[in-house]
């Protein structure tokens, strides 16, 4: 079966621990949201939110965003969209989104299933980004892993043509788990020239927890496939 048929279980690859919002975070929602934040029950026209046709890239579960901003404010020729179910990380990005004056990005407080599923039109995106996801390191926890058959199904309708995905994690084993399932979709290319792990491109920026992890020799593994 192709990764393309097989369904996606509603299985959550998450689990919403909502933490506490700091005053600050609590404010950037409460002052920013209407200006960044989009609604899961619209369908949007991108090009209409951002005022411009340019190329979409997605991140899915980007933490306090520090990243994604990052990327949003070095590269302003691209559009991102950016999706996590945790409100304290979004308030976290809001807040850098507006010390900022970043305008390039918008945010979905949601299921990143869904908004795939149902609100990102079919080969509307040009790249996917999925950094240090839960790796669900207990066996039998692995089926709410993220990168799954399906997953790469949905993935493989939402690109454009030659449209890349990147997974970054610190996990080896959660590293050998996607490349075995990505590089058994055909019709996605490994872009590694030794068919397996990428060294980190410049528009990755480092997080401070995975700088901490690198000096004390903890190992970090990119993932870029083409379809």
């Amino acid at each position: 079966m192709l990764a393309s048929d097989t369904p996606l279980k509603k299985i959550r690859s998450f689990i919403r621990r909502q933490g506490r919002l700091t005053t600050g975070q609590q404010l950037a929602l409460d002052t920013h949201w209407d200006t960044y934040c989009l609604r899961p029950d619209i369908d949007y026209d991108f090009n209409e939110i951002f005022g411009r046709n340019a190329p979409l890239i997605l991140e899915i579960g980007f933490g306090n965003g520090e990243s994604l901003a990052k990327m949003a404010q070095t590269n302003p020729d691209k559009d991102y969209l950016g999706i996590e179910v945790h409100r304290p990380g979004v308030g976290h990005l809001l807040m850098l989104l507006a010390q900022n004056n970043i305008r390039n990005v918008r945010i979905y407080c949601h299921d990143a299933i869904e908004i795939l599923e149902q609100k990102i039109p079919d080969h509307s995106l040009t790249g996917v980004h999925l950094f240090f996801p839960d790796p669900w390191p207990k066996k039998k926890h692995h089926k709410r892993r993220i990168v799954n058959p399906g997953f790469i199904g949905l993935l493989l309708k939402k690109l454009v043509a030659g449209g890349y995905f990147h997974a970054a994690t610190d996990w080896q084993h959660y590293a050998q788990w996607m490349l075995e399932m990505l590089s058994a979709e055909a019709r996605l290319h490994n872009t590694s020239t030794e068919g397996d792990y990428c060294e980190r491109p410049d528009y990755r920026p480092l997080t401070k927890f995975e700088q901490r992890g690198l000096r004390l020799g903890h190992g970090v593994w990119d993932l870029i496939f083409r379809a």
